[in-house]
């Protein structure tokens, strides 16, 4: 079998770690004996290996790491750093106006009622029938309740739904479910 350079380089790790057929391992050792430049960089490797390896921490110098990093954000192409800043800023806006729709979502605020001197009916059977009226504020047991305004627009309704649409209970006909 005979291998070129990419070949090589491809299969370096392997190679050093054993992992590879026998046949390619002698394919391997054949090029390198002959190839200057895959000597070097097998060699390179086995040092980078053994160096990594090594149980020794080898200390860098004082200041080391900021001129790493520096040196870094200096070669890192500025449009690419625009695109990470702008990703970041798009992110923690949506992250915003997700919060404020959530905070304004049925789930965590109670519907506005009809009337601002009302308390809801937190005590109503939420499947108990109950009658409205457009025009009204509240909603009424029954169509019999004599504090209903307009009797010829009465409609019936789920007393779930009544709450929900600002409506609150007839405080004389349904005054067993208040506190």
């Amino acid at each position: 079998m005979v291998v070129d350079c990419e070949h090589v380089w491809r299969e370096i790790s392997n190679y050093l770690d054993g992992e590879i057929d026998p046949g390619l391992r002698i394919s391997i050792e054949e090029h390198v004996r002959g190839c200057k430049r895959c000597a070097a960089v097998l060699d390179g490797a086995r040092n980078v290996v053994q160096l990594y390896g090594d149980e020794r921490m080898v200390e860098v110098p004082l200041g080391f790491s900021y001129r790493l990093h520096r040196r870094l954000e200096e070669n890192m192409s500025s449009s690419r750093r625009g695109f990470l800043g702008w990703m970041v800023a798009v992110a923690a806006a949506i992250l915003v106006a997700g919060s404020f729709e959530l905070g304004r979502s049925s789930v965590f605020s109670r519907p506005t009622l009809r009337s601002e001197h009302a308390q809801p009916g937190s005590g109503v059977p939420p499947d108990m029938m109950v009658v409205i009226t457009p025009e009204g504020k509240i909603f009424h047991a029954s169509a019999r309740c004599q504090f209903i305004q307009d009797r010829a627009h009465i409609r019936s309704i789920v007393a779930r739904h009544a709450i929900q649409e600002g409506y609150t209970p007839c405080v004389r006909c349904m005054k067993e479910y208040l506190t």
